[in-house]
């Protein structure tokens, strides 16, 4: 972008609006910093269901010209319009930016996005609609739950981003939960014509889903982050935005279904995606049956490849982003990086024995071990061995060969039954994992039994047991280990 009317810049500059302005009832958000030199901080109120906004700034002259442009487009205007404001109305009030002043225009729609959905959670809910409320993460899936959402013009639309992990070490432009996908999401939505709101849940994600993750490895179990993340931390908070903006639903990019009937008089159980290899009901079963009540999955009856058509023939610019591959939080950074950067879990060499205590090897720390894995262990010659089990407290790796990691009953704790025990028919013990013929025990308080037609294989402590009746979710509960 080129500047083309400096008198409009240089009138933000000298008098900008809303420079050192509190609303009475502020909700904050900040970008920037010391490693940049800039740093801006908005604070917005929305009452009666209107936006009023203020803001301090540090660093160029361009992060107030930019912050006082924001305030003058969206002072009095209702709040899902506010959410539409981004780069370009502020390129728009500027007359023009030059390419040195694109960074500060983007710290001052992060920060005011920031503080807008703050605002938006905590503000007076409106009227139930058929309005739509659309998770996107920047990624191609929910770019074409989005567009199939809104593209008949035949009701509202908004979309939500949630921000929900920052490191300066990891790929931000790898991550789907980073400010640069934030960024990204934002983008893509305002192209669609939706208003669009962040939710900043970075402490709840480092709480409920990045510090358990890290205990787990630090206690030699295999955690499942993304059931964590879906079931206590993500979906809730977007839902509540829904019904703050009077949305009837949240639609997300999630390759899942419902059943086609509610016969136990409840709400429809989970049902897997068609696309075996992109099935993500298996990381929604913590989600909690009342909340997937008030959600939408479009993309649930498609193959990855429709998407992509999709995505192709309606110019989103999405249409080719790579699929992510790894946890969100990672993003290019390997887990014994990331555990002793954020966990300071330390490499602690000890004894790698087999199933008689002999002494077979040594490890590199029980954190980089899992039940099942054979590779990374420095053992070599004779029979191959795996992980049977993980021990912190003696700080000891366990090896057996592979018929000993497999077992014919699953000890489960935590569980989760949304239907009669009697309909469990079969279960998963991964995510992707094959699924195998089951029947479920019961026992006290949330304990239960798995008994498998088949051995299961490599059954990982901390890991999810995925319940079902065909393809039906009908439970889940966490795998305490195998059993006898």
């Amino acid at each position: 972008m080129s500047s083309v009317d400096g008198l409009a810049f240089e009138h933000h500059l000298l008098s900008p609006e809303g420079l050192g302005a509190i609303p009475e009832v502020t909700h904050q958000g900040s970008a920037g910093g010391v490693a940049c030199g800039d740093l801006i901080q908005f604070r917005v109120e929305v009452s009666s269901g209107t936006v009023a906004a203020g803001f301090d700034a540090e660093g160029c002259g361009a992060l107030t010209a930019c912050g006082s442009a924001i305030v003058a487009r969206v002072s009095g205007l209702p709040l899902l319009e506010a959410a539409k404001v981004g780069l370009v109305e502020v390129a728009e009030e500027l007359g023009g930016l030059s390419a040195s002043k694109v960074h500060a225009s983007e710290l001052a729609v992060d920060a005011f996005h920031r503080a807008l959905g703050a605002a938006a959670r905590d503000a007076e809910p409106l009227a139930r609609s058929d309005r739509r409320l659309v998770a996107m993460s920047g990624g191609v899936d929910s770019a074409v739950a989005a567009w199939l959402a809104s593209e008949d013009g035949t009701r509202d639309v908004a979309a939500v981003t949630l921000e929900l992990w920052r490191d300066e070490e990891s790929d931000a432009e790898a991550s789907c939960c980073s400010h640069i996908a934030v960024r990204r999401a934002r983008d893509m939505a305002h192209t669609l014509g939706l208003p669009h709101l962040t939710l900043d849940l970075r402490e709840e994600f480092r709480a409920g889903v990045v510090d358990p993750w890290i205990d787990g490895y630090r206690n030699g179990a295999t955690p499942n982050p993304c059931v964590q993340c879906n079931g206590n931390v993500r979906i809730e908070p977007m839902v509540d935005l829904a019904d703050s903006i009077g949305a009837e639903a949240l639609v997300t990019g999630h390759y899942a279904r419902f059943s086609d009937d509610a016969a136990d008089g409840l709400e429809p159980l989970l049902r897997e995606g068609v696309d075996p290899a992109k099935d993500q009901a298996y990381a929604l079963a913590r989600v909690p049956r009342e909340v997937l009540a008030r959600m939408e999955f479009p993309l649930g009856g498609m193959h990855k490849p429709e998407v992509r058509d999709i995505a192709r023939k309606a110019g989103l610019e999405a249409a080719e982003t790579a699929d992510s591959q790894d946890l969100c939080f990672l993003a290019g950074v390997g887990r014994e990086a990331f555990l002793a950067r954020h966990g300071g879990v330390k490499t602690n060499e000890g004894p790698v024995v087999d199933q008689e205590g002999r002494r077979v090897g040594t490890h590199r720390g029980i954190h980089n071990h899992t039940v099942g894995q054979r590779k990374g262990l420095g053992i070599g010659g004779g029979e191959p061995l795996y992980v049977l089990r993980t021990d912190s407290k003696s700080n000891t790796v366990t090896v057996a060969p592979r018929a000993a990691i497999s077992t014919l009953r699953v000890e489960l704790v935590d569980l989760d039954l949304r239907a009669d025990a009697t309909r469990v028919t079969s279960a998963r013990l991964r995510h992707h994992g094959a699924t195998g013929d089951a029947s479920l025990e019961l026992g006290d308080d949330g304990a239960a039994v798995l008994t498998f037609a088949q051995p299961a294989v490599a059954v990982a402590p901390g890991q999810m047991a995925c319940l079902l009746e065909g393809d039906l979710i009908v439970g889940c509960a966490t795998i305490s280990g195998a059993g006898a």
